[in-house]
């Protein structure tokens, strides 16, 4: 997990820093006369930055800030920086929900499945590079329930290595085990990589999309200011999957998002090798679209 979620969170911080040192060193200040009206002590003491409240085009306010993140006056004149998450900063993202579902986990994991009463668990599995990878989690199964995500990387099954197996010999694999009990392990997402942004004054990130694909970044955006690319293909938002779902639902989805958004990106040449050869009526049909718990 990063220091800073986004860009916005850095500029931020810095400058609730800046504000915080400036406090604490007022002391060591030219003393003001007694009869200085408090009126006078703000024209000589201006506050600082006081542009932020629409800092970088973002709608920011004071309550805003100070609900994600404290500030606590420290003998060495720095910030504490409260967080669960690995010491995260984050005084515009705060405590996201959707930063929190979206987040690609590193180490990997075990599974344990049982099959349902057709006797699948609901994956389908494609061989790229010499590993196993998640094509296709369907909704409401046994693998969804499980936490199985698409771009996971299925390392075992039942204690058997799946490094140069085909997509076939690991479908063959699931078909033959124990209806009760199906072990995996599984490495979370290696391809696919996140980006937090914020909407600014009109509502947007500041990024075009067609086909899930991304196609053109705004100038001095959100979307442009943290890094995202073109000819990179859109997986989830907020954690939730968008695979298979129309531009427009991808854009109501978009809409209806928090100011915080994290997206869930693949680069567009590795997402096409992943869908190929499985039919898009497939994909809309089955593909688990739920919002995934925290």
């Amino acid at each position: 997990m990063s220091l800073y979620p986004s860009l916005e969170d850095l500029k931020v911080d810095k400058v609730i820093q800046a504000q915080s040192s400036y406090i604490a060193n007022s002391g060591n200040l030219a003393i003001l006369s007694e009869n200085a009206t408090s009126e006078q002590s703000g024209a000589l003491y201006p506050c600082l930055y006081p542009e932020l409240s629409q800092f970088m085009g973002l709608n920011l306010n004071d309550e805003e800030i100070q609900k994600n993140m404290s500030l606590v006056a420290a003998s060495d004149q720095t910030v504490a920086r409260p967080s669960s998450v690995n010491y995260m900063v984050a005084p515009v993202t705060g405590n996201d929900v959707g930063f929190r579902r979206a987040e690609v986990k590193q180490g990997i994991r075990e599974l344990i499945l049982c099959k349902d009463q057709d006797g699948k668990i609901g994956i389908r599995l494609k061989s790229i590079d010499n590993g196993i990878f998640v094509q296709l989690v369907q909704a409401n199964s046994p693998a969804s329930l499980a936490g199985l995500r698409f771009g996971d990387q299925v390392l075992q099954i039942n204690g058997e290595n799946c490094a140069g197996w085909s997509s076939d010999k690991s479908h063959k694999m699931l078909k033959q085990a124990s209806d009760q009990r199906i072990s995996l392990i599984v490495r979370d997402r290696p391809f696919e990589r996140t980006i937090t942004m914020h909407k600014g004054s009109t509502g947007h990130v500041g990024f075009i999309f067609k086909n899930g694909k991304i196609t053109s970044i705004v100038k001095d955006s959100s979307a442009a200011r943290n890094g995202l690319l073109t000819e990179q293909n859109i997986c989830e938002i907020n954690g939730q999957n968008i695979i298979g779902l129309k531009d427009t639902q991808i854009a109501d989805i978009l809409a209806t998002a928090g100011n915080a958004i994290t997206m869930t990106i693949m680069p567009s040449f590795i997402h096409e090798h992943m869908m190929k050869r499985m039919a898009s009526s497939i994909v809309k049909s089955l593909m688990d679209h739920g919002i995934p718990e925290v």
